[in-house]
Formats: C-alpha cells, structure tokens, sequence
C-alpha cells in the first residue's frame, strides 16, 4: 500500500496555522492529525471544536480527527459538524465503542479506533470488522516529541495479519525519517508525524519522508 502522511498540527505555530497547513498540503501530505486533548484522558489540554471550525475554512485538505477524551460519544457529531472527516477514538475511553462508530457512520465518515501502547489487539479484536482504520499509538498519548515505542510493532503486525493488505493502520508518536522504513516493513500505512513536517522546512520534510518510504 502507498504511505499516508498525516502531519499533526500539535507542536506547529497556531498563529500562521492555515498557511503551514497548506505548504503541507501542498507539498503531498494526503490528510492533516488533528490531536484532541481534554485535560482528562490524557495529562495535557490542546484545542478543541472551534479551532477545526475555524481551519475548515482555510483548506479540503481531509480532517483525520483524533479524540483523546473521555467519553468521546458525547461529542463525535459536533467535531463531525466542525469539519472532520475521520473520527479515532480510544478504545480506553470509552464503554460504548460500538455506539461511537454508529455515530460516526451515521454522518458517512470514516471510522477509526486507537489503542495505547499497554493496550494489546484482543481488546479490540470484535470492533476490527467495524472500522476503517486502527491507530496504534507508539507513544503513550499527551504530549509531542516522545520516543518511538519499538514494541507496538508486534501490535501493527498482528493487526495486519488479521485484516489484509488493503485495511488501514496507523501510527502515532515518534515517527522519524531514520525509523519510517522499518515502521513501514512492519505493516502500517498511516503515518502521523509532527515535528518530523512541521519545522523550519515543511516542504522538504513532506518529501523526504516520501522518499523515505520508497
């Protein structure tokens, strides 16, 4: 499968956001990481409905929406009414998966569930039917610029046996130029980077994560 590059937007200058966003675009990224925080799920707060409203507006770039929150059942419509055009839920934050991937086909977007790195594939092994796409998370979820867990790989291989070569799977946290081939190898197609695109050369860092993957 060809690479998805999906820049998260996490650790890039809010102030000059549509502008960064659509270098990124521009210069091949297919889909924009939009990394929800509640303060609650995870130890960190980023931003909210009103901030996707409001870059909807700059770019058609497609919106891969990540809930990190409690509940997330509460408030898949409204981030779908937003803008996004891909909800990822946490398998951990919710008691009601099912209820949350209804909503989100309800509206005809594309259904996804993560799971943190601690979280093993069994937990999630009846819902891989029902969605889209999974994201592994390769750092614990929170804050930018840790560490790649090298484990979770073990993860993206079981997940790809189990689905086939066409189904979706993505990583989050850590994704470098010298590991992308080998996060690549081990059967992910979606590759979330953040200050890996959104740095001093968005352009040239679009394309040599590309040429990494070729």
């Amino acid at each position: 499968m060809n690479m998805i590059l999906s820049p998260s937007i996490l650790n890039a200058d809010f102030g000059n956001m549509a502008a960064l966003i659509n270098e990124a675009d521009n210069a091949g990224a297919q889909w924009l990481h939009l990394d929800v925080m509640d303060g609650v799920f995870v130890p960190n707060i980023s931003f909210g409905i009103p901030v996707i409203q409001s870059l909807r507006g700059h770019t058609n770039i497609f919106f891969d929406t990540h809930l990190m929150i409690t509940e997330p059942e509460r408030y898949i419509e409204n981030f779908i009414k937003a803008g996004a055009d891909g909800i990822t839920f946490h398998v951990e934050a919710t008691e009601k998966p099912l209820e949350c991937i209804k909503l989100i086909r309800k509206h005809g977007k594309s259904a996804a569930i993560a799971i943190n790195p601690d979280t093993p594939v069994s937990r999630i092994k009846n819902l891989l039917d029902k969605v889209d796409m999974v994201l592994c998370m390769t750092v614990f979820p929170g804050y930018g610029g840790q560490k790649y867990i090298e484990a979770v790989n073990d993860k993206i291989k079981e997940i790809r046996e189990l689905m086939g070569s066409e189904f979706n799977i993505q990583v989050d946290g850590g994704v470098k130029e010298d590991n992308l081939r080998a996060i690549l190898e081990a059967g992910a197609n979606v590759i979330v980077a953040g200050t890996a695109v959104f740095n001093d050369d968005i352009t040239g860092s679009v394309k040599r994560l590309f040429k990494c993957a070729q």
